[in-house]
């Protein structure tokens, strides 16, 4: 489905006299719900590599000063690296004004881009927020609250990081449904580029999010870092000077591959948003992720434009992502 249509729209804020939750420093107890059981074959062994044993873990909320999130969450990493500033992870919490703050309301978790300064990630938060959706821009590892001066995930460092990415962004949907004001019943996932090919591993871990959008990424690691450029060329190149390349390169990358996943993807909660001249991530990469999906053609939203310029859609992308929550009635017309 093409979507040529949407660099029309555009989004409207409306200010009102409603108001958000009151946020105050408090402490809640979370617990995993990862459903992953034993499996054989290779979705097995790509599952083994990135599953963790459920377990009880502290979440604790700070009051935020800034205009925009209203408080941070953190919670640790089921996954440890040895390095406590990595470890704990970090949720932005932007909250949507309400005549009943306290009501009940659909959230979804935002996974950023490759920028430091996670600008595309922010403005979907910021948009899902005004929208009435609670949104929370979870930071990857090495990115904000997180990152440490001096160190980049390379090779080995590289694997480490991107599971730990993946079981964080799950573990978030669990830290998420304990917050007050949140159906947990209605938690979402959307990432984009760094952030889509980790939303989409997470699709297929388990069915933990009721509803999961990815933009620009797909399936295919190994073929996108050979073909791919800017933002994919520089981590090849990155890579290769750690040792990894050819085959050792492509085992490095099989361990958080999406396509190994991909069949327990819930196709009919899923969508992919692509660009059509894509040279970061060729359209090709997210043909193979729809495929081994098995998404919807409906669900597979193509872009006239490239890696950046497919920018002037994000008014349109936010608003199917509205239409598509769980509980909400999408238009007619809708794909």
């Amino acid at each position: 489905m093409k979507f040529d249509r949407w660099i029309g729209g555009a989004l409207v804020v409306v200010l009102t006299l409603a108001s958000s939750i009151a946020v105050a420093d408090e402490v809640f107890t979370g617990a995993d719900t990862l459903d992953v059981a034993p499996i054989t074959g290779d979705v097995g062994a790509a599952l083994s590599r990135l599953r963790w044993k459920p377990q009880e873990f502290p979440i604790d909320v700070v009051a935020a000063s800034d205009d925009e999130h209203k408080a941070v969450i953190r919670f640790p990493s089921p996954v440890s690296t040895g390095d406590d500033l990595v470890d704990r992870v970090a949720l932005l919490w932007y909250q949507p004004t309400a005549e009943n703050p306290a009501e009940p309301r659909p959230a979804i978790v935002v996974v950023h881009e490759s920028g430091s300064a996670m600008p595309v990630g922010k403005m979907f938060a910021r948009s899902f927020a005004a929208r009435g959706v609670h949104a929370f821009l979870i930071q990857l590892p090495h990115y904000g609250l997180r990152r440490r001066d001096g160190v980049r995930p390379d090779g080995e460092r590289f694997l480490i990081t991107m599971r730990q990415a993946i079981a964080d962004v799950r573990r978030a949907r669990d830290v998420v449904a304990q917050l007050p004001g949140v159906d947990p019943q209605r938690i979402s996932l959307q990432g984009t580029s760094l952030g889509g090919f980790v939303s989409a591993t997470v699709a297929g871990l388990d069915q933990g999010y009721n509803a999961t959008f990815i933009m620009l990424a797909g399936g295919d690691l190994a073929g996108l870092l050979q073909r791919g450029e800017k933002e994919a060329a520089q981590l090849r190149e990155r890579l290769d000077k750690a040792g990894y390349s050819g085959d050792r390169l492509t085992e490095l990358l099989s361990e958080i591959e999406p396509l190994r996943l991909a069949s327990r993807v819930a196709a009919d909660r899923t969508w992919l948003y692509s660009a059509e001249q894509d040279r970061v991530v060729p359209i090709a990469n997210a043909v193979a992720f729809k495929q081994a999906a098995r998404l919807p053609d409906l669900h597979h939203i193509r872009m006239w434009g490239d890696h950046t310029s497919t920018i002037v859609f994000v008014p349109g992308i936010i608003q199917h992502v509205i239409d598509h929550l769980p509980g909400t009635q999408p238009p007619a017309d809708s794909p």
